[in-house]
């Protein structure tokens, strides 16, 4: 499991490799990348728009 800052840094990668990608291929290549790390529904609710930041503050409020 990863740690906090782990986390943090791998949803932040993943939303800006999602909003970069420009093919399909691409966003099947962050999917890979990070599926391990975030799981698919953080990667679908960061490829269907919602920020990285909501999804940290929505896993702190859980967390808490």
């Amino acid at each position: 499991m990863a740690t906090d800052d782990e986390y943090e840094a791998a949803i932040k990668d993943a939303e800006r490799a999602l909003m970069q990608a420009q093919t399909a291929d691409d966003v099947r290549g962050a999917w890979r990348k990070h599926s391990g790390t975030l799981g698919h529904r953080t990667l679908g609710r960061l490829l269907m728009g919602q920020s990285a930041e909501r999804l940290l503050d929505r896993r702190a409020d859980r967390e808490a």
